[in-house]
């Protein structure tokens, strides 16, 4: 389920998505340095934290029963049921909230999840879609993060096989072999976004 906030036209949207192990963090990260005027969009999740993560800055972490209560109440822009039955999702306030303040809100999500939010948003929403080099590369890249059983990497692979087909639906497709390279291109898309 998804609808357009009211305050939609005071801020735009920068949606980065890619299979799992693409470099959107990586991409976030660097985009949060060099754009002072854009807030990242922490996504809620029922998965467990990962060592490092704190609760409300990387995810909010939702129990099953937390979730079931905030899609009862429409508290989420979007969401979907991902790997093992884990669930994420965008929380309608507090991106209408930044938006209101004129922010630029940055998304790291999947196919799906950028799916809705370019429709919602529309001209309001640039969505780039980051494809790694190979699926090879990709596994490699699962496999050394190490934060996922081998059973999670193969159905997380099979799911990357799948969206990459569809990357051309989005803004720009974006080839993430060389990190430097790439991120250019990146900034330079965001960058003409904020600017027009």
């Amino acid at each position: 389920m998804v609808s357009k906030p009211a305050s939609v036209k005071q801020g735009k949207i920068i949606v980065l998505v890619s299979p799992s192990g693409g470099g959107k963090s990586t991409m976030k990260d660097r985009l949060m340095v060099d754009f002072p005027a854009m807030k990242f969009s922490v996504s809620a999740t029922t998965r467990a934290p990962r060592p490092g993560e704190i609760d409300g800055e990387h995810y909010h972490f939702f129990s099953d029963t937390q979730f079931d209560e905030a899609l009862e109440t429409q508290q989420f822009l979007e969401w979907e049921q991902l790997f093992s039955g884990t669930r994420y999702g965008t929380l309608r306030q507090s991106v209408d909230e930044l938006l209101q303040k004129g922010y630029f809100v940055l998304f790291d999500v999947d196919v799906k999840g950028a799916r809705s939010l370019k429709s919602a948003f529309e001209d309001d929403a640039l969505v780039l879609y980051l494809r790694p080099p190979s699926m090879e590369i990709l596994k490699e890249r699962l496999v050394e993060r190490g934060t996922e059983s081998t059973e999670d990497i193969e159905e997380r692979l099979q799911r990357a096989q799948k969206e990459m087909q569809e990357a051309l639906m989005f803004d720009a497709t974006i080839l993430n072999d060389d990190l430097e390279e790439a991120y250019r291109e990146v900034r330079d898309f965001v960058k003409a976004f904020i600017e027009a």
